[in-house]
């Protein structure tokens, strides 16, 4: 009996892992079937609603006839110009949104058409471990070779940049960083991306950072741009999300700022693969970008009360973990005697909690998972108490 050719799937798909998130999904609706209530403290999707006056402005948009063909690709004008305002007043940096800004359809999108524009096959490509699995995933999709940049408590989680091997280096073309951090919520700071400038100088590699949390920060931090530094945007490309800032997700909604040149390879990518994003949801971005102050800090507020919770029960559970100051994760190593899949497993046979297994996130994410704040402060309490309960604590 002959088997068809056309049901065979390209090699490249042999390399991609099942997508981490899908298969949380997966365990959380085989439990439910089972009729267990299970606390989800697995994926990075705000529990608490879109802020209302985005919404509004969302019904107004959709009765807008004007918004209901093709959008331009590159983004309207006026959702690129105010993606530029917004990072001149937040970062001081500033843009040609007719050059040096893209919309993207969710900063997702933006970061997988990355590797399509600048790697070709048999190229390196420099990515965090643990990492958001994208990074990895999409080198594979686009021919290329993934070095993995070890980051864990030792070094701050931040790439040493001296144990890149010379010939990786040489044949690197993007180096992919993220701070805020995910999964980890580690930070970083200006001196740290100066470093990087001349790593990717020496060696004409370009710098995707990813942003997508840099307005979720705590105690006085404020999370800096790459593209602060001076000399940046030419080797930089930067990838900004509406999605955990104004509880967005499910709108697809973001942008990549940079270099003209940059930017040029990007978009030919998206003109090639989309058509960019619905008009209405860009002019609900704009009024998103808008948003006052004090209500990104009601948020914040919310996201470290809630870190507060967690962070001191985990600590009475005989974790030794410093507040984080950004994000709405808590990345901890599993307790001695367990692999990170065997403690996820635990954790939700024991306790109905779901958490990612931190080799979810690269080879060097074993030994440890992630919390993420999103739900409520009571089952929160719940959760940590149902973790006690249990006799689940760290040795």
């Amino acid at each position: 009996m002959s088997t068809s050719k056309c049901v065979n799937t390209s090699k490249r798909l042999d390399k991609i892992p099942p997508y981490l998130f899908a298969e949380i999904d997966k365990k959380i609706d085989e439990a439910k079937a089972e009729g267990i209530d299970v606390i989800s403290l697995g994926i990075g999707d705000p529990d608490t609603p879109t802020l209302p006056h985005i919404v509004q402005e969302m019904h107004k948009a959709i009765d807008d006839v004007s918004t209901h063909n093709y959008p331009p690709y590159q983004g309207t004008k006026a959702f690129r110009t105010a993606c530029a305002n917004w990072m001149k007043k937040r970062f001081n940096t500033d843009l040609d949104p007719n050059k040096e800004v893209l919309a993207l359809i969710g900063s997702k999108e933006g970061i997988a058409h990355a590797f399509f524009a600048f790697v070709d096959e048999g190229d390196y490509t420099l990515v965090p471990d643990p990492g958001y699995p994208v990074y990895t995933n999409a080198t594979y999709l686009a021919g290329g070779t993934p070095y993995f940049m070890n980051v864990g408590p030792d070094n701050n989680y931040m790439p040493d940049l001296d144990k890149i091997p010379e010939d990786v280096a040489k044949k690197a073309k993007l180096m992919f960083l993220n701070y805020p951090n995910n999964p980890t919520g580690a930070v970083a700071n200006l001196e740290y991306f100066k470093k990087v400038l001349e790593f990717a100088k020496k060696y004409d590699v370009i710098i995707c950072h990813d942003q997508a949390y840099c307005e979720m920060t705590y105690d006085g931090y404020i999370a800096p741009s790459f593209l602060e530094v001076e000399g940046a945007k030419d080797y930089c490309l930067e990838f900004f999300s509406h999605s955990k800032t104004y509880n967005m997700t499910g709108w697809r909604a973001g942008w990549v700022a940079g270099g003209e040149k940059l930017i040029k390879a990007l978009g030919i990518i998206k003109n090639n693969i989309d058509s960019g994003i619905f008009k209405a949801v860009q002019q609900a971005a704009i009024v998103a970008l808008e948003t006052p102050q004090e209500e990104i800090d009601k948020l914040n507020a919310m996201y470290k009360a809630r870190r507060d919770v967690v962070v001191n029960a985990l600590r009475e559970m005989g974790w030794q973990i410093e507040d984080p100051k950004a994000t709405f994760y808590i990345w901890l190593p599993v307790p001695k005697g367990y692999t990170s899949a065997e403690f996820a497993a635990l954790m939700l046979e024991k306790a109905h909690i779901v958490v990612p297994p931190g080799n979810g996130y690269g080879p060097n994410g074993e030994g440890f998972f992630r919390i993420a704040l999103t739900v409520g402060e009571e089952r929160l309490k719940e959760a940590m108490q149902r973790m006690k309960d249990a006799g689940i604590k760290f040795n």
